[in-house]
């Protein structure tokens, strides 16, 4: 029974170190830069593969395109990213940074989701659904399946995925 008794503490002490890691990490990128984390987290996959397209942003994020466009939506407002068009094919934008862009990814802290994602994608594919097993038991556990999942410390909403089309995913 001790056993026991130590394990679920010695989880839910995992569980406290992870929120406690986002949220420290989300309010130094906040007070830093005045970005939510995963606006943060999208300038910075931009960056990387500038000009990318917006599908190509929301499967580096994990996120529903929808939710990608939102979160471009108020970058651009800040002046942060800019959406230029296709001269061969109106169809296709692709989304770069402006120098305020720029600037701002230079002085920026890491983002707790990046670095989330990069761990996760480093993973073997076994320990990859032992985690997503245990994550889906945790969140029957609470009855939160029905629940949308919000960005990690955001009001921003990951778009529900329709029935019969899938989320992105990586390659």
């Amino acid at each position: 029974m001790a056993e026991k008794t130590d394990t679920v503490a010695e989880i839910i002490d995992n569980i406290r170190r992870v929120f406690q890691v986002v949220n420290e990490h989300s309010k130094k990128a906040e007070h830093k830069t005045g970005l939510t984390g995963p606006q943060l987290w999208a300038i910075k996959t931009i960056a990387q593969g500038a000009p990318i397209m917006v599908s190509e942003i929301a499967m580096r994020m994990h996120l529903h395109p929808a939710t990608v466009v939102g979160i471009l939506d108020r970058l651009e407002t800040h002046g942060l990213v800019r959406r230029v068009r296709s001269t061969e094919d109106r169809r296709v934008v692709r989304v770069e940074l402006t120098g305020k862009g720029e600037d701002l990814v230079k002085r920026a802290p890491e983002v707790a989701q990046g670095l989330l994602v990069s761990g996760l994608e480093q993973l073997k594919t076994k320990n990859l659904k032992t985690i997503a097993a245990a994550l889906d038991q945790l969140v029957e556990i609470l009855g939160a399946q029905r629940i949308p999942p919000k960005l990690i410390l955001s009001p921003e909403l990951n778009k529900p995925v329709k029935s019969g089309s899938r989320r992105p995913r990586s390659r």
